[in-house]
């Protein structure tokens, strides 16, 4: 499990279609998180697939593309696990796994388990706007452009006049990333606030798996 996605269509590749124990089916916005958690604590029974990071555009098409890859690779491993948390799906991707009997990891949205779920939940922050490394990464691909920003950059105040501040939740402690999230923020017109939170319950989800 040695690729190191570096772009955004990467991030949304099949990183790993071994036959294994148990295969992570996951959003690419994740991918090198997962593989960096495998590759630290020898996770070797974990096998990633990552679908699509540009899903969450249309949380519509999240269940659908879950399922359909649950239906093809349930023969190949022990046992499946979903890495998406609710991504706006409304509670259907939770349905859906309970029918297809696969587990998934618990939170709203991956912002709330890299902060880790309970100390999320007691934030209360609703005029925030969270980047992870991906999304820093990822900035322009990601927010800019389907925004039209890049276009027509008097949208800003309109998509973002009601936010107070950008929330940066860093998984890695990389000064480069920090300095990226900062011009994030400035072409946002907010004020930066960085949290190093690494990888939270994303970590400790995937640690309880079994070997």
């Amino acid at each position: 499990m040695t690729h190191e996605p570096d772009t955004l269509a990467d991030e949304g590749l099949p990183l790993d279609l071994t036959k294994g124990r148990i295969l992570l089916i996951a959003c690419g916005a994740l991918a090198r998180e997962i593989l960096a958690l495998n590759k630290a604590n020898g996770w070797d029974h974990l096998h990633l697939h990552c679908l699509p990071a540009n899903l969450h555009h249309y949380p519509d098409k999240i269940v659908p593309a879950v399922e359909k890859m649950v239906a093809e690779r349930r023969n190949d491993f022990d046992d499946i696990f979903v890495v998406y948390a609710d991504c706006g799906t409304g509670g259907l991707l939770e349905a859906a796994c309970d029918r297809l009997g696969v587990k998934m990891i618990a939170g709203p949205h991956c912002y709330s388990f890299f902060e880790g779920n309970d100390a999320f939940a007691d934030l209360g922050e609703m005029t925030a706007f969270y980047l992870t490394d991906f999304s820093v990464r990822q900035f322009n691909a990601f927010i800019v452009k389907p925004l039209g920003l890049d276009r027509h950059p008097d949208l800003r105040d309109m998509y973002f006049g009601n936010y107070e501040k950008v929330v940066y939740q860093a998984q890695l402690d990389d000064p480069e990333l920090t300095a990226k999230a900062q011009e994030c923020a400035d072409i946002l017109g907010l004020p930066l606030e960085r949290r190093f939170t690494g990888y939270g319950d994303l970590a400790t989800t995937l640690a309880t798996l079994p070997h």
